[in-house]
């Protein structure tokens, strides 16, 4: 009598059955793709802008700097809600302001505006008025998926991929009571993604950036496109 050997199937780790599967039904219910969009350099490690996600940020700096990634590819960005847009501060950071809309004041009609710049920008840093309610957010969320686009928010939000924050600044280049600011030095936290704050401190000067992100252990310049008021409905 012969014994013929039996071949041991190999284990098929569960969690790579679990990605193919959302795959796969992602492919079958048309879900688009999420594809990285450029960022600076100062930002690896922090945060990487995905589209159809949402960020926050406490800052208009902070603001403008993940909007300058995109930009500087060729991408067109845009901003709702800044009244005090500084286009000089813009223009150091590397914004291409010829491929840049700004509409200063969209008012009470912020969500139009918002979903209308959504669907033809990259990327869209935004402003909110006041507290946003989930349906609005809803809203843009859905928009942003469909478009492929991102959204920056200041302000409030209801669900945000990550949070960016400054904690701490410092200004070098005054020595013995004189001379002149020079640097900013900015420790920069991001929180959210399901992962550990992740801090980074990051030397700013004239707009341009530079640092390297560590895991915290601690829980004249070219005419812009200007869209001006927003016109009653």
């Amino acid at each position: 009598m012969s014994i013929r050997a039996v071949e041991t199937p190999e284990l098929v780790d569960p969690r790579a059955v679990v990605d193919q599967l959302r795959g796969r039904i992602q492919a079958l219910q048309g879900g688009p793709t999420r594809l990285s969009v450029p960022t600076l350099p100062v930002f690896d490690g922090l945060v990487q802008l995905r589209t159809g996600g949402v960020y926050g940020v406490d800052s208009a700096s902070l603001g403008m700097a993940l909007a300058a990634g995109a930009s500087q590819a060729g991408e067109w960005v845009g901003f709702a809600g800044w009244d005090d847009f500084g286009v000089e501060a813009a223009h150091q950071w590397g914004i291409d302001l010829s491929r840049t809309v700004l509409v200063p004041s969209p008012g009470e009609h912020w969500l139009e505006v918002t979903a209308a710049l959504v669907d033809v920008l990259k990327v869209v840093v935004l402003r909110p008025p006041g507290q946003v309610d989930a349906k609005s957010a809803s809203i843009i969320d859905a928009r942003l998926r469909a478009r492929s686009g991102v959204l920056v928010v200041q302000g409030d939000w209801p669900r945000c991929e990550v949070r960016l924050a400054a904690e701490r600044s410092a200004w070098l280049g005054i020595g013995a009571g004189r001379g002149r600011l020079r640097e900013r030095r900015v420790e920069l936290v991001a929180r959210g993604g399901g992962r550990m704050p992740t801090r980074s401190e990051v030397a700013l000067a004239g707009g341009a950036a530079q640092g390297h992100a560590s895991p915290s252990l601690a829980a004249p310049a070219p005419p812009i496109t200007h869209a001006g008021r927003v016109a009653d409905a």
